[in-house]
């Protein structure tokens, strides 16, 4: 089992699969499929999400920016080459207006949660785009589209909790999907970590809802596309053969 397991070990790292630490929540996590005015997953099917209903005091935050209560959630490390392209696809939803602020943000961390850059931060705000968020670390990741307008309106969202439905003030809606697309400077091992907070107070919750993390086309934390497990295949038919060949020289 120990030449099995070392055989495997190189690929899968250097396609960008979970490298050791786990996923971590802080707060409210959860994984959904197409509700109220987020629609399913750019790629398909479901779309994890943080919000700040059902929140934790301190928690969603960036360094240095203040909140209230809210919601984190790392992905599993995974390992990335110099140069490796990461992506994935976000949703800020917002029930709160513009006075109050409130805000959600990706960060590019090591797998023990120091952040490496702040990929993009997102705010309320009654015009304008939302990303990147007024007050908050600048945008490093490009974005397809570049604009991020708030789609006005009462946003109904499940995640939203008692606040599904409802508006505080102009600012409130959602920016629909949002393609981040961020090259990765230094090889090694990382995480992507996702937050959403409420600004000054807990009324009139946000959230953020993000799909499809890639690294350099191949997904993390999830299970692999068609063409990963076709090489995750033949790795495991190299394998076989030369187990055959192992116990045949045995014999």
């Amino acid at each position: 089992m120990g030449g099995y397991s070392r055989l495997l070990a190189g690929p899968l790292l250097a396609m960008g699969f979970a490298s050791g630490v786990q996923a971590q929540c802080v707060g409210n996590c959860g994984t959904l499929g197409a509700n109220g005015v987020v629609t399913a997953s750019p790629i398909g099917g479901s779309y994890q999400f943080v919000s700040t209903s059902g929140g934790v005091a301190g928690a969603g935050q960036l360094a240095g920016a203040g909140g209230t209560n809210g919601s984190s959630n790392a992905t599993a490390s995974f390992s990335a080459l110099a140069g490796s392209t990461l992506s994935f696809y976000f949703n800020y939803v917002t029930s709160d207006g513009a006075g109050f602020s409130d805000y959600a943000w990706s960060q590019l961390q090591t797998p023990g949660g120091t952040s490496v850059a702040t990929l993009f931060s997102a705010r309320t705000t009654p015009s304008g785009n939302t990303v990147p968020g007024f007050g908050l670390p600048g945008l490093l990741a490009t974005l397809t589209p570049a604009s991020t307008p708030i789609i006005a309106g009462a946003p109904s969202w499940s995640p939203l909790g008692g606040d599904s439905g409802r508006c505080f003030a102009a600012g409130c809606g959602y920016t629909g999907w949002i393609k981040a697309t961020y090259t990765i400077a230094n090889a090694g091992n990382y995480r992507l970590a996702f937050g959403v907070t409420n600004s000054i107070d807990t009324d009139f919750d946000s959230g953020l809802a993000y799909a499809g993390v890639f690294v350099d086309g191949n997904p993390v934390g999830g299970i692999p596309e068609p063409s990963s497990w076709a090489m995750l295949i033949a790795g495991f038919g190299l394998v076989g053969a030369a187990s055959r060949r192992h116990r045949m020289a045995v014999a």
